[in-house]
């Protein structure tokens, strides 16, 4: 099983519309996938056709009430399940306030669990997991993070979306180092593109000028790369969302279509060459 969040503290970056359609580029393809929510907001439950609350457990009875992932999964297409969220996640911290090992919970929750009556991990029944990650770094992103191998950024081709970068490689130092010794940032993606500006290929370059000299950086970023598939901006995209739907059901013949399904096999590429290697070295 492949696990990714989708982080970025700042929001309207695209961080939800990247969460969604990379779950269900990834799902036509025929991979087995499981989106999970962990905003209060519920964008990607939304997003993704689910109604907030209108099941019986949330991802908020996931990390507080003991439920087993299971009791929270939710079918909403072929090879796509989700995990919903609710406003209730917003209370998450008070509710785990004194909770020893609260930054894990998610982690539990994903490996096979008898203390809750998880009967099969989730690595047995999903080839992937993309998490969405509210814009924040708090307890929700940190139980993301403890849980996944890999960080998906979603980056606007921005002057003030930079500056967010530093902080989160920052925390994804400390989690990698006291926490998740496994997590490791993917790449970055630029969203909402526009080719025909300056500005957007000046911040593309020099992003990947950034990680291409970061050789001795720190090891849970240094070997991050940005991706060649450019999100670029397109209106279908952002009214997606409102109709419950994937630009894949709203729009199949769009850019926003075309793009995310051209991310999705960058992502999937990927995680065929690091299995090949995987096998090579066992």
């Amino acid at each position: 099983m492949r696990a990714i969040a989708v982080a970025n503290q700042k929001g309207g970056v695209g961080k939800t519309t990247t969460s969604v359609n990379l779950a269900v580029a990834l799902a036509r393809a025929g991979r087995r996938v499981c989106l999970i929510d962990l905003d209060p907001q519920a964008h990607a439950t939304i997003h993704a056709g689910v109604t907030p609350g209108a099941h019986p457990a949330s991802a908020f009875d996931v990390l507080t009430g003991g439920q087993p992932l299971a009791a929270a999964t939710v079918p909403a297409g072929d090879n796509l399940w989700v995990v919903p969220s609710h406003i209730d996640l917003s209370a998450v911290e008070m509710a785990l306030a004194g909770r020893p090992g609260r930054e894990s919970i998610l982690r539990q929750r994903l490996a096979a669990d008898p203390r809750c009556g998880e009967a099969a991990a989730a690595a047995d029944r999903f080839e992937y997991v993309v998490v969405d990650c509210p814009p924040s770094l708090g307890l929700l992103s940190l139980n993301a993070l403890a849980a996944v191998d890999e960080v998906l950024l979603p980056l606007q081709p921005h002057f003030l979306a930079l500056h967010g970068l530093s902080k989160l490689l920052e925390t994804i130092e400390l989690v990698s180092e006291h926490v998740n010794p496994r997590l490791r940032l993917l790449g970055v993606v630029l969203c909402m593109y526009e080719s025909g500006t300056r500005l957007a290929s000046e911040i593309g370059r020099d992003v990947a000028d950034f990680f291409t000299a970061a050789a001795t950086a720190h090891p849970a970023w240094r070997d991050a790369t940005v991706f060649e598939t450019r999100i670029r901006r397109n209106i279908r995209l952002a009214e997606a969302p409102s109709f419950g739907q994937s630009i894949f059901d709203y729009a199949p013949e769009s850019h926003g279509a075309a793009d995310y399904q051209a991310l999705a096999a960058e992502i999937d590429q990927a995680a065929a060459v690091a299995r090949d290697v995987e096998r090579l070295v066992a």
